[in-house]
């Protein structure tokens, strides 16, 4: 058996690995009667993990940038209800939470699995650098915004990524947090990825006496539209490495949809998770101080937007 078969068939404790799929995690759970909001429910990881969620019995508000959008790409799946979030929006995500709201939505799962990944070059928007302000700063607005529709065991489940290691010196540029100076493309993702991770940990902490939990997950790497923005000798290398190792939009959907609906992961809060088994990240990904400063430095950045 060659190494990349022994790496791809191992399992861990939870007795899922990197080659478990979304399907075959969620196998044999009952979920109706809960609801799921799910950020980039229109294509993807998003969009595969409605699929299964609904399978599985569970109504799906599916966030994309536009309701009918939404609509349109989930056509087929049952008990979809379409909402419309622009994460890099401020005016529109809190439109979405007032929706949610407004239509008396009890959320037992918060997903937020949309993102953009690698700009090749700095863009800004409300004052912020793009990525940071869709993947980390939309979210935080819409998670909080929403924790009164959480239910009282509810899961909220950053997707963050391996990634989150690429991040600048320190973890967060606190004091250039929109890269003014020296934009590293792969850096800023790091650091927008490495918020997600902190931004559940700060929430787990917060989640302490309840039994609602908040973890972070990394996919693992997929070949889905994400990766428009990578240069062009990696757009070229993913077909290569697609029949080595890379894995499956199902494959890619299982953690997130472990880690929100598995009954082992009841009670688990604050973990980073990868392959659907509990990971190693980052030292600055286990920094509790990081992460309230990142929270306290977010709670300024979202009142002046």
């Amino acid at each position: 058996m060659s190494l990349v078969s022994l790496v791809l068939g191992r399992r861990g404790e939870s007795g899922f690995g990197y080659a478990s799929t979304a399907e075959e995690v969620t196998a044999g759970l009952d979920l109706r009667g809960r609801t799921i909001l799910i950020t980039g429910a229109s294509s993807g990881l998003g969009l595969e993990s409605a699929r299964v969620l609904s399978l599985r019995g569970a109504t799906i508000v599916a966030a994309a940038r536009t309701k009918e959008k939404a609509a349109e790409a989930c056509r087929g799946i049952e008990r979809i209800v379409p909402v419309s979030c622009e994460l890099s929006d401020p005016a529109s995500v809190r439109a979405c939470v007032a929706d949610v709201k407004r239509q008396g939505l009890s959320l037992d799962v918060i997903l937020c699995n949309a993102g953009i990944m690698a700009l090749p070059k700095r863009e800004t928007l409300h004052g912020q650098e793009l990525q940071f302000l869709t993947n980390h700063i939309g979210h935080f607005l819409l998670v909080t915004g929403l924790l009164d529709s959480l239910a009282d065991d509810g899961r909220v489940v950053m997707l963050s990524s391996a990634a989150h290691k690429m991040a600048p010196e320190g973890g967060i540029r606190l004091d250039d947090i929109t890269f003014e100076k020296g934009y590293s493309s792969w850096k800023a993702y790091g650091q927008s990825k490495l918020a997600n991770l902190l931004f559940a940990r700060a929430l787990s902490k917060r989640f302490a006496g309840t039994k609602r939990t908040a973890n972070a997950v990394h996919p693992g790497v997929i070949q889905t539209n994400l990766g428009r923005h990578m240069g062009f000798l990696a757009q070229v290398g993913f077909p290569i490495a697609a029949a080595i190792a890379l894995k499956n939009v199902g494959e890619g959907a299982a953690t997130q949809c472990y880690v929100a609906v598995h009954p082992s992961v009841a009670g688990v809060s604050g973990e980073y998770f990868a392959d659907c088994n509990v990971a190693r990240s980052s030292r600055y990904g286990k920094d509790d101080a990081l992460a309230e400063k990142l929270w306290e430095k977010t709670e300024e950045i979202v009142a002046k937007l």
